[in-house]
């Protein structure tokens, strides 16, 4: 069996601490950063969403208002 030169020896280190990274970031079955940024993702979406839906809500609300106000003052 041959020795392994420099730069074989550079490039499976190289190799080895990529691997840690990927495993890191991809998770190892229990999910990983990713999966963590997805789940946050997701939570963002849900709480936009509910925003949307209460800003639809009040503006309806105002212009319920409006409409009285309005129906009040030319009477």
């Amino acid at each position: 069996m041959r020795m392994m030169n420099e730069f074989e020896a550079q490039v499976i280190s190289d190799l080895s601490v990529l691997k840690s990274q990927m495993s890191g970031l991809m998770g190892d079955g229990n999910g990983g950063r990713l999966a963590e940024l997805e789940r946050r993702m997701d939570r963002h979406e849900q709480n936009w969403q509910r925003a949307k839906g209460f800003l639809a809500a009040v503006s309806v609300l105002f212009a319920v208002v409006e409409v009285a106000v309005e129906a009040w003052h030319r009477h």
